[in-house]
């Protein structure tokens, strides 16, 4: 036996592909030599590899040995092919039986004594093993199986991440002569990976800022209800110390429980990157707050091996941009794209990649450079020309695309200091909650997801509403777009209150939420 063929995964943004690992002795000079286009981490496996079967005992063929990494024009990178590679060549000189590689895949780098480290991105490659398979978490509805079904064999710190997908069976190891004694059966067989501690998805996150801590604003955590309930945008606006901030880090906690699809994919996600995924953050909706020095390709993602960024990171989550205006124009434009399509796809020369970017975006920004234009005990400096050029580094197309534009005015020191508590994120949830259920049995997605003729089938006005929505529009010369998104938030406002169809007052408290900027 001369050949050997093994299965592994590459990763393209988030898809994980199936790779052909194929092991080849011949008789000649000795070489080694990995085609298929690897780049530098892959080709470096050569010396990682011999080591390693050299260490464990192993003996290394001093043969011609070839290793073909199909598809040829998938590229490839990382050292998770390093387990396949050793076990191919020790299958191909005949000290493993080649006929027990079947029914797995492998995906582990390798130390030159032998241990298996962990790679990145095992929870995607799980994922795509589901899907393949037809069935489980991690799979579309009806797609249909793809060959038998394989266990994934996994390095042990890869284990616990990619055994939350739970129609694949995921076997760990620590080493590679464990993985020789399981293939040959002679020794203790590979123990199935159990999954990490999970977290409750109900009930408020442990640990999470509480909204009761923020006394005063109540319009301000009113649309914050809103916007949490109907998945919107939003954008606070307002002089320094006014709780802009504590609003937005205390809105994860509104947010409905993750459902185990979604905290599949957003795990999946930060398995992707070199941090990798966390136990703790399993079933927690993200936050990301990038600080306003970010450039567009840490907000959006790329590289020359296209990795996910903030947006992404924030999927099923909150991204939260404070200091609005201080980020460069150019990245800020990069979110328009992704707010209405909740993908993000990047390009480069040799490959393109896709990744999610479904997130809830939250914005904070003062209304002028000084910062206290309309406070009532301080002067604004500023000049209605650079009032102006403040505001104006926001687009108005991306303007357009923030549902709701809030005003959090400065407080009296009697409200700030003696005010009464806020109410607790438990009760307020509860509500969001609630809506969120009405919208989902109603229309299978939140009323901020909804788009074009469904936005006429769900969202009904009486007279009254629909007039005073026209009147509003031809007023503050809205587009259509800004139309529909106030419509989709007075439905989202119609549903917290239990109503069917949105009335005057819902149409009013949307168009609230809608006057504090207009784009220039």
């Amino acid at each position: 036996m001369h050949l050997a063929v093994l299965r592994s995964r590459a990763l393209t943004g988030i898809d994980a592909p199936p790779v052909s690992v194929e092991i080849h002795l011949a008789n000649g000079l000795p070489a080694f030599a990995i085609v298929g286009l690897a780049e530098t981490e892959v080709r470096e496996s050569r010396e990682r590899v011999r080591a390693a079967i050299l260490n464990c005992g192993f003996e290394f063929p001093n043969r011609r040995i070839t290793v073909n990494l199909a598809p040829a024009d998938l590229p490839k990178e990382s050292g998770r092919f390093d387990l396949a590679i050793a076990l191919g060549i020790l299958a191909a000189s005949g000290q493993i039986p080649a006929p027990a590689l079947e029914g797995y895949e492998f995906a582990a780098e390798l130390s030159l004594s032998g241990e298996l480290r962990p790679v990145r991105g095992a929870l995607a490659m799980a994922m795509g093993l589901a899907r393949e398979h037809g069935g489980g978490a991690g799979s579309p509805a009806g797609c249909p199986a793809v060959g038998p079904r394989r266990a994934f064999v996994v390095a042990a710190g890869n284990g616990a991440e990619a055994a939350l997908v739970e129609s694949v069976t995921v076997l760990a190891a620590a080493s590679l002569p464990e993985v020789c004694a399981h293939l040959a059966r002679t020794g203790p067989p590979l123990a199935r990976a159990r999954p990490v501690a999970t977290t409750s998805f109900s009930g408020t996150p442990a640990g999470m800022p509480d909204m009761r801590e923020v006394r005063g604003q109540a319009q301000a955590r009113r649309a914050m209800e809103v916007a949490a309930a109907g998945q919107h945008s939003a954008l606070l606006i307002g002089p320094p110390g006014t709780g802009k901030s504590m609003l937005a880090q205390r809105f994860p906690g509104l947010l409905p429980p993750m459902t185990l699809q979604e905290a599949l994919e957003s795990a999946a996600v930060l398995s992707l990157t070199g941090a990798g995924f966390q136990a703790e953050r399993w079933g927690r909706r993200p936050f990301r707050a990038p600080h306003h020095t970010a450039s567009a390709a840490a907000l959006v993602g790329g590289g020359g091996d296209p990795r996910p960024g903030e947006i992404s990171l924030a999927h099923h989550g909150v991204l939260f941009l404070d200091e609005l205006p201080e980020f460069e124009r150019r990245v800020l434009e990069v979110l328009r794209e992704p707010l209405e399509s909740g993908r993000i796809t990047i390009s480069r020369a040799a490959r393109q990649a896709e990744f999610p970017a479904r997130f809830q975006f939250v914005a904070a920004m003062n209304p002028c450079p000084c910062g206290y234009q309309g406070h009532p005990t301080r002067a604004c400096r500023c000049t209605p020309d650079q009032v102006q050029r403040y505001q104006s580094r926001l687009s108005g197309p991306l303007l357009d695309r923030i549902d709701l534009q809030i005003e959090v005015p400065a407080q009296s020191q009697q409200e700030t200091l003696d005010g009464p508590p806020g109410e607790d994120s438990a009760a307020i949830r509860a509500r969001v909650m609630a809506a969120r259920a009405r919208q989902l049995e109603r229309q299978g997605k939140p009323n901020g997801e909804l788009a074009g003729q469904e936005i006429d089938r769900h969202c009904p006005l009486d007279e009254q509403a629909q007039g005073l929505l026209r009147a509003a529009m031809a007023r503050l010369g809205w587009s259509a777009r800004s139309y529909f998104r106030v419509l989709k938030v007075a439905r989202t406002i119609a549903d917290l209150g239990g109503a069917d169809i949105i009335g005057a007052a819902h149409a009013a408290e949307a168009v609230q939420y809608r006057r504090v900027l207009r784009p220039v």
